[in-house]
C-alpha cells in the first residue's frame, strides 16, 4: 500500500521557482522579407533584444530574459544553457515543463524536434533522462527505475492520442491529489533511447499539419509529450518518488488574413488562436495575484498546462521569434506574453510515496483455498473464545512480529510525514472521537424515549379486559412487513372529482393538413374521449394536429421527390456560398463547412452525405430534406 508524503526538497518553508523564459530569433530569410526591410528586432547581449517601436520608426523598445538565442544559436546550446538544468529534478520526483511558443513559422517545432542531424529539444532532453538513470543506477544500488512515455495532441479542442490513434475525444480528469490524469490514454514503458526513438517517429507523423501561406508545413494541433519516471527503493521504508517531464510544442497564433485560411484551415486557426488567447488569460490572471478564479478550464490546452503555470513543476518557456518585418505585429506581441511570463511563480515539490512491505506467509494465507472468507470466518470464531480460557500471558513476553511489522510501519509513517500532516491527522481522529461519543449520547435518548413511550401505553392497555391487557404485551409496532418496504394504508378516503382531459383528433388526412395543397383549408376538429391518456404521447412520427402519424414523403410523387432531391444535391456540389446559404436551415457557419468538405473530399454522391458534415444530425438532416422539398413545391 502507498502512502503519500508531502516532502520538501529543502528545510524550512515550501520553495518556490519562476518560470524560466527563453528568446529565440531565428534566422532571417530574405525570400520572407518581400520589401527588403530588413530585420525589425535584434540582439543586444546574452539577454537583452531590442525592437522597433511600431509607433515611432526612430525609437526602440528593449525587453530583458533569462536567456537571449542569436541567430547563430545551434540547438545544442538551447539545450545546454535553456532545457538541461531542469531535467535532474524529474529524477528526484518533481516535475518538469518545457514549452515552445511564438507565431506560426517562427521555428517552434524545429526547436523542439529539430531534424536528424540537428536533433531539437525532445530528443535531447530524453537521451539525458536516460544517462541520468544509468548514472544514478550505478551509484544507488538501492533504487530501481522506471521510465514511460504518452504522447497526445489537441486538434480543434478534442484531445486525441498520437500512440494509438483513435478519432475519440480523451476526457481530462484530476485524481484526488489534484493531479491532472487522462483516462484511456497509451503508455508505454521503455527500456532505452532507441527504444523511445522506434515510438516517437511513427507517433510523430499522426499529428495533424497543413500548408499554408506562411509555412510550408505549419502545425494545426498542439502536441504534448510526456516522460514519466519512478524511482523506487528496493530496501526498507520502500521510498518511491514519481517525477514527470512536460515537453510541449504549441501550435502558433495566425494572422488568416496573411495566411489565407479557408475552410477547415479556417476552422483549425479559431480553435488554436482562442486556446492561445485563454492561455493569456491565465497568465494575465496568474500576474495579477488576485484570489479570483484563473481559468484552466476555459481550455483543455490550459487545463493540461496547469501544472506549468502557477503549479508545482520547474518550468522553460522558449519564445520564439522571427525577424522579418511582416512578422512585426506577431513577433511584437510574443515578446509581450514572455515579458509577462517571466514573473509567474511555481511552487515544486517532491512527490513521495511509502510502500508499506506485505508480509509473504500472510500473504500467501489470505490468497489460499477460502480467500478472504475464511480468515473472516477464523477471525469471528475466535472472537467468541472466552477470554478466561486463554492462558496469561507473560507481561515481558515479546508481541506477535506481525504486530511488530505494522508498528514499525506505521511509526515510519509517522516519521517521514511533515508536522502539519500529523497534526491533522491528530485532528481528524480526535473529531471522530467526539462524532462517535454524541451519536451515542443520542442512541441513549431515543432508547429512554422508547422505554417511557412502551410504559405510557402499557398503563393505558391496563384500563381494558384481560383480553386486551394480554394484547399489550407484545410489541407496540409489530408487523411483518420490512419498513423499507411498507404498504400504503388500505383505509378508505374521501373521494375527490377529478377533471379528465380528453386529446383533441382530425378526421382529415395529410393532405388536407399540409399548407401546400391548399392553403386557405380549414381542418374539421372533433373531440373524442377515450380512457387512454398516454396514447397521445407516444406518437412519433410526423402528425397531424389530431395525433394521426403519417410519413410525409409518401403522399408526394416519387418522381417529384426525387426530382428535388437531384436539385438539392446540385446545389451543395456547385452552388456558392450565396446559394448555399439560401437552402432552409442552412446558414452562413453551415454554408462554410459544406465549402470546406468539399474542397476536401470532392462532390456529394448522395444528399444523405450532408450528413457527414460536423452539426448535421440525422434528425436535423431529416428537417433540412422536408423544409426545402416543401418549400420548392410551394413555389
Amino acid at each position: 500500500m502507498a502512502q503519500p508524503l508531502a516532502v520538501n526538497d529543502g528545510i524550512g518553508p515550501k520553495r518556490t521557482s519562476r518560470v524560466r523564459v527563453v528568446v529565440r530569433l531565428r534566422p532571417y530569410m530574405e525570400k520572407q522579407d518581400e520589401k527588403a526591410e530588413g530585420p525589425c528586432v535584434r540582439g543586444l547581449g546574452p539577454q537583452i533584444l531590442e525592437i522597433v517601436n511600431w509607433r515611432n520608426a526612430t525609437e526602440t523598445l528593449q525587453y530583458q530574459f533569462d536567456i537571449f538565442h542569436g541567430e547563430q544559436a545551434t540547438q545544442q546550446d538551447v539545450f545546454l544553457s535553456s532545457v538541461k538544468p531542469i531535467i535532474p529534478y524529474v529524477l528526484n520526483g518533481q516535475n518538469a515543463s518545457v514549452f515552445a511558443y511564438g507565431p506560426t513559422g517562427a521555428g517552434k517545432t524545429h526547436t523542439m524536434l529539430g531534424s536528424q542531424d540537428h536533433p531539437g529539444v525532445i530528443p535531447r532532453a530524453v537521451r539525458e533522462v536516460f544517462q541520468l538513470v544509468r548514472s544514478q543506477e550505478r551509484d544507488q544500488k538501492d533504487f530501481k527505475f522506471s521510465v514511460g512515455m504518452s504522447y497526445l495532441e489537441i486538434y480543434n479542442e478534442k484531445v486525441l492520442d498520437l500512440l494509438s490513434p483513435n478519432p475519440q475525444d480523451l476526457p481530462i480528469r484530476e485524481d484526488k491529489d489534484r493531479n491532472i490524469i487522462i483516462p484511456g490514454l497509451t503508455a508505454i514503458s521503455l527500456s532505452s533511447f532507441l527504444d523511445f526513438h522506434t515510438h516517437f517517429l511513427p507517433a510523430s507523423l499522426n499529428r495533424t499539419t497543413a500548408s499554408t501561406k506562411l509555412n510550408q508545413r505549419s502545425s494545426r494541433s498542439h502536441a504534448i509529450l510526456l516522460i514519466k519516471v519512478v524511482k523506487s527503493q528496493c530496501v526498507p521504508p520502500h521510498r518511491q518518488l514519481i517525477g514527470k517531464l512536460y515537453l510541449v510544442d504549441l501550435a502558433g497564433s495566425e494572422d488568416n488574413r496573411r495566411t489565407g485560411n479557408q475552410g477547415i484551415r479556417l476552422k483549425e486557426s479559431g480553435a488554436i488562436n482562442l486556446s492561445l488567447f485563454t492561455l493569456s488569460k491565465v497568465v494575465d490572471c496568474l500576474n495579477a495575484g488576485t484570489v479570483g478564479r484563473v481559468p484552466y478550464r476555459d481550455s483543455k490546452l490550459t487545463r493540461l498546462l496547469q501544472d506549468s503555470l502557477g503549479g508545482s513543476a520547474h518550468s522553460v518557456m522558449i519564445t520564439n521569434i522571427a525577424p522579418e518585418y511582416k512578422y512585426y505585429f506577431d513577433t511584437f506581441t510574443a515578446l509581450n506574453f514572455a515579458a509577462k511570463s517571466k514573473h509567474i511563480i511555481n511552487r515544486p515539490f517532491v512527490r513521495e510515496m511509502l510502500l508499506a512491505p506485505v508480509n509473504s506467509k500472510r500473504a500467501r494465507e489470505e490468497q489460499g483455498p477460502g480467500g478472504s472468507g475464511e480468515r473472516n470466518k477464523r477471525l469471528k470464531e475466535s472472537k467468541k473464545v472466552d477470554l478466561s480460557s486463554q492462558p496469561p500471558s507473560h507481561p515481558h513476553s515479546p508481541p506477535d512480529s506481525s504486530v511488530m511489522d505494522r508498528l514499525l510501519a506505521l511509526e515510519k509513517m509517522m516519521l517521514g510525514s511533515s508536522e502539519r500532516e500529523r497534526m491533522n491527522l491528530l485532528k481528524t481522529v480526535a473529531q471522530s472521537h467526539k462524532e462517535i461519543e454524541k451519536l451515542k449520547e443520542k442512541q441513549k435518548e431515543l432508547e429512554e424515549k422508547a422505554e417511557m413511550f412502551n410504559k405510557l401505553t402499557g398503563c393505558s392497555s391496563g384500563v381494558k379486559g384481560e383480553k386486551d391487557a394480554s394484547n399489550s404485551s407484545t410489541p407496540l409496532f409489530k408487523t411483518d412487513i420490512n419498513i423499507l418496504h411498507r404498504k400504503n394504508s388500505t383505509a378508505s378516503k374521501p373521494s375527490k372529482q377529478q377533471a379528465v382531459v380528453t386529446p383533441l383528433q382530425v378526421s382529415q388526412p395529410l393532405q388536407q393538413c399540409a399548407v401546400v395543397y391548399k392553403p386557405s383549408q380549414k381542418l374539421d376538429k372533433k373531440k373524442i374521449h377515450t380512457h387512454k391518456i398516454s396514447e397521445g404521447k407516444e406518437n412519433s412520427g410526423l402528425h397531424c394536429s389530431g395525433g394521426t402519424e403519417v410519413n410525409w414523403e409518401s403522399q408526394l410523387d416519387s418522381s417529384l421527390l426525387e426530382q428535388s432531391k437531384n436539385q438539392i444535391l446540385h446545389t451543395l456540389n456547385f452552388g456558392s456560398l450565396k446559394e448555399l446559404k439560401s437552402l432552409q436551415l442552412i446558414g452562413d457557419k453551415k454554408a462554410k463547412l459544406i465549402l470546406g468538405w468539399r474542397e476536401i473530399n470532392g462532390n456529394f454522391t448522395q444528399v444523405e452525405d450532408l450528413m457527414k458534415i460536423e452539426g448535421i444530425t440525422g434528425k436535423r438532416f431529416s428537417s433540412f430534406i422536408k423544409a426545402n422539398i416543401l418549400s420548392a413545391m410551394g413555389k
